[in-house]
């Protein structure tokens, strides 16, 4: 089952449809005019003989083996928590896209909502697991799996640079992120605390991985100006507002900065041209100082961009789609990454 039908959901539709191991059997949506269409027609993929519904209960009633919760918006857990813990009493494994700081839940920021997944998914025999690109393979796995050529390390350093004029939710642009605001706009990311609550579950994770303990977490926040009007899909930047975004934050571990998680958005290549920089719309860095230095760079899409919003999000669909059979097969619990061994695609030259 797949639960709404944006962007990530649509992905996970289509990817459904196409792998012979496994069955669409319900898609959920959000809004009225989209209830009773064909899933596959709003997936964008023809015809499937789904049918969308917004009745929950319906759906539960179906009993599937898995549900991917892909949903987006500003409340993201406050709506989503409620839903994962009615699935998982039911006895329905979830994969989601759209809690990130639950890639490792150990760090999950609300106790008390850590709490009720970990009893839902108790009574239910039902396990949960949360990825993505960034935070999710870009940001932690793949920096793991590259610390199994080093004899030792100094500091680990993932790092996402994207090109984001295609993201279409401008309350989350613009007041979440302040593009588009001149720089004495107060956006959420500058709120408190907000940063290194918003990265700790991949430096935790990367931690836990390789056996240390996070003392602290430091955050920094940086924005920069356009000089020129920029048309993205939220609407207009205009010149001297905030045109590209960068936080950063770091686990210490030994008194040092050892674990950093660094994320660059821009909303035109020419913004902000001293701070790292890639010609793809999507590039994921793992810089790893130590013996041997290592230094990886993955690029989504094609070079000069068009298309490579799309890469992303299809990336961060297939992370929890290819997830599915591992998380059914998993023994119940909020799992992490370190949980499953590495969830292979199935059916992928089909």
């Amino acid at each position: 089952m797949v639960w709404s039908t944006g962007g990530v959901g649509s992905i996970a539709i289509d990817a459904i449809s196409r792998r012979p191991d496994l069955e669409l059997v319900g898609v959920w949506v959000h809004s009225e005019e989209k209830v009773g269409k064909d899933a596959g027609e709003l997936a964008g993929v023809g015809p499937l003989g789904v049918s969308a519904t917004d009745d929950a209960g319906a759906l539960i009633a179906l009993q599937p083996d898995c549900v991917v919760y892909a949903a987006s918006g500003p409340e993201r857990d406050a709506g989503a928590v409620p839903d994962y813990v009615r699935l998982l009493e039911a006895g329905i494994n979830v994969v989601s896209t759209t809690s990130t700081m639950l890639v490792y839940p150990p760090s999950y920021h609300s106790e008390e909502w850590r709490d009720q997944l970990e009893a839902a998914a108790k009574s239910g025999s039902a396990s949960f697991y949360a990825s993505g690109i960034f935070p999710g393979f870009g940001s932690d796995e793949l920096a793991l799996l590259l610390t199994t050529q080093s004899k030792n390390i100094r500091r680990i350093t993932a790092t996402e640079i994207a090109l984001n004029d295609h993201y279409p939710v401008a309350d989350v642009m613009m007041d979440g992120m302040g593009f588009g605001r001149p720089l004495d706009f107060e956006p959420w990311l500058k709120t408190p605390g907000f940063i290194e609550m918003a990265w700790r579950a991949p430096i935790h994770l990367i931690a836990d991985g390789l056996g240390v303990e996070v003392e602290e977490l430091r955050g920094t926040f940086d924005r920069s100006v356009t000089h020129r009007d920029i048309d993205v899909a939220f609407g207009r930047v205009e010149a001297g507002t905030c045109g590209a975004v960068r936080t950063r934050v770091a686990g210490i571990v030994g008194g040092r900065e050892a674990i950093v998680i660094e994320h660059i958005i821009r909303m035109a290549r020419d913004v902000a041209p001293e701070w790292l920089t890639s010609e793809f719309d999507a590039t994921y860095r793992v810089d790893i100082e130590g013996d041997p230095d290592i230094h990886c760079a993955m690029n989504l899409g094609a070079a000069e961009g068009h298309g490579a919003g799309r890469a992303a999000m299809a990336a961060t669909a297939m992370r929890v789609v290819n997830a599915i059979p591992y998380v059914v097969a998993a023994p119940a619990g909020l799992l992490s990454s370190l949980d499953l061994p590495t969830t292979l695609p199935r059916h992928a030259f089909d």
